[in-house]
């Protein structure tokens, strides 16, 4: 019986660089963020055409980004029960609101709109939750102002002659 073997040889070609045009391709653009030092290859951006992926990529990438909202509104309202200043709030509603806006418009030509939908109504409930903490901040800190002019016109009532 005689056996198959099968050799593997590497031929030396100098290093070629390789353009495309990314105007003519239509796809989603990444870029990278990982600082990882590995010899190789090095990307600067990549463009996925293929859309199942950029499908699959987006919803990860939609589902890490909601929890990380979810976990940064529940540990703003634990750290920020007793503090007067709402700025905090005002600061996660806009990262929201823009965050919204990035799903729109950026993400629609890519998602189905059932997904987008659902998206913009998780979106919503948590802007909705937000919304709700700064008005309460703001009734309570109303109240504080306006509880010692009540406590001030309730001393001076008494007999008038």
């Amino acid at each position: 019986m005689q056996t198959k073997q099968y050799v593997i040889q590497k031929e030396q070609k100098a290093a070629e660089k390789i353009t495309f045009s990314h105007k003519q391709m239509d796809g989603f653009k990444v870029t990278p963020h990982n600082q990882i030092p590995h010899p190789g290859i090095s990307v600067n951006s990549m463009l996925i055409v293929k859309p199942s992926l950029i499908e699959k990529l987006l919803k990860k990438k939609n589902q890490r980004k909601l929890d990380y909202y979810l976990q940064y509104i529940i540990a703003l309202i634990d750290s920020n029960e007793g503090a007067e200043d709402d700025s905090t709030f005002r600061t996660a509603l806009n990262d929201l609101t823009r965050y919204r806006e990035i799903v729109e418009y950026k993400y629609r030509k890519y998602l189905d709109d059932k997904y987008i939908n659902l998206l913009l109504k998780k979106i919503a409930l948590l802007e909705h939750e937000i919304k709700s903490k700064i008005m309460y901040k703001e009734q309570t800190r109303t109240y504080q102002t306006s509880q010692p002019i009540m406590e001030e016109k309730i001393g001076e009532k008494g007999k008038s002659r």
